[in-house]
């Protein structure tokens, strides 16, 4: 939905935050702080990616690097992204407690979003989702990282619209997330004009 000037009230509402949370909700009240593009973005994900493969093996059916920081020369929170794909997200037991026991923490639980879970990291500020195979959302976020690798014009429009949003004062992170769906939208429709996702790498 849209941002007003404050933005402290738009997007999810609290006790929708709450339903979906693990633990306290914390809320933000600040800018969003966007660093530059970081080189090391990149190998941090790779120890991820080979630290999740170790602990989950074919369980794990793909681990991409996603989100701002996949994309050369986008400025971004720096927070690695990563999406996993499993057979059957809802069914933690398969996945949960192995990535637990490498110190993941499941912060985020929402059944009704293509079964979505979100996990931290235990040593790199770090967000892995995890979807299903098949779950419509894994092609939507690689499809949107391809799409700003290959277009500066739309990832040098991507970047404005997120340092213009980014100033602003917002009262949970996912705020600022849920103002950029219109942004990712125009270009994704774009994307869609030219040439069809890619499926996802194994």
């Amino acid at each position: 939905m849209p941002a007003s000037d404050d933005a402290t009230t738009d997007g999810s509402t609290d006790d929708e935050l709450r339903a979906i949370i693990v633990g306290d909700l914390r809320q933000h009240n600040a800018p969003i702080v966007l660093s530059d593009y970081d080189p090391r973005w990149p190998a941090l994900f790779a120890r991820e990616r080979d630290r999740i493969r170790g602990a989950l093996g074919a369980t794990a059916v793909a681990v991409e690097h996603v989100g701002s920081t996949s994309v050369p020369g986008l400025a971004a929170k720096p927070i690695i992204d990563i999406l996993l794909v499993v057979p059957d997200s809802s069914d933690e037991a398969r996945y949960l407690p192995e990535l637990e026991s490498r110190g993941y923490a499941l912060r985020i639980r929402e059944p009704e979003w293509f079964q979505h879970r979100l996990l931290k990291g235990p040593d790199t500020d770090v967000n892995v989702h995890v979807f299903s195979v098949g779950a419509t959302e894994c092609r939507q976020m690689t499809g949107f990282r391809d799409r700003l690798r290959a277009d500066a014009a739309d990832r040098d429009y991507y970047q404005a619209a997120k340092r213009a949003l980014a100033r602003r004062t917002w009262r949970h992170v996912q705020h600022y997330a849920d103002a950029k769906t219109a942004v990712i939208r125009e270009i994704m429709t774009r994307a869609s004009a030219c040439h069809d996702t890619p499926d996802l790498e194994r």
